[in-house]
């Protein structure tokens, strides 16, 4: 009885809890991933700052002297793909649009930046850098810091973009055609 009147509020969360994991994305995430974008453009929208290569293609950037004319198409296109993930993705989760969608593309984002942060930029030589679970320091950058960045964006996988969101808006103008047929 007392579970029941503490906690049936409480199960009834499913679309305040996705608007609040978008709220501390927001918070925490949004102006950290457009100011990574912004490190990566130079001159226009096309146009790749060496930061760019410097940042998505570190070892591969260094054998050619630090050239970016030395470097392929698949580097230019992947370099510029990227920079765009980090406007496109996180403006879509705060917005709510294609919300789960986004999130599993930063999810693979982050796994990549993860790899590339350990092997490319040598993290993984550093302990820090790689951080433990399960030890007493929280600020491990890959282990800890986007094991909580990976789980917000689990959340809106799993459960959408709750209240407040333009997939909710979306949803429900596709749905109303439908209940209006069905009174006929």
């Amino acid at each position: 009885m007392l579970n029941r009147l503490l906690f049936t509020p409480a199960d009834r969360t499913d679309m305040v809890l996705p608007l609040l994991a978008r709220f501390v994305f927001a918070a925490t995430l949004l102006v950290y991933f457009w100011n990574a974008g912004l490190t990566k453009l130079e001159g226009g929208p096309f146009s790749l700052s060496m930061g760019a290569y410097a940042q998505i293609f570190p070892k591969a950037f260094a054998a050619v002297g630090y050239d970016a004319s030395q470097l392929g198409v698949f580097h230019y296109l992947v370099a510029l793909a990227g920079t765009y993930a980090e406007f496109i993705l996180p403006a879509l989760i705060v917005l709510g649009l294609l919300a789960r969608l986004a999130a599993l593309g930063m999810i693979g984002f982050l796994v990549i930046q993860s790899l590339t942060d350990l092997y490319g930029h040598g993290g993984i030589e550093h302990a820090e850098t790689l951080g433990a679970w399960f030890d007493r320091f929280p600020d491990g950058v890959i282990l800890d810091q986007r094991a909580f960045w990976t789980f917000t964006l689990v959340l809106i996988v799993v459960k959408g973009a709750g209240a407040l969101s333009l997939d909710r808006l979306l949803e429900a103008r596709l749905a109303a055609p439908e209940r209006g047929a069905a009174r006929i």
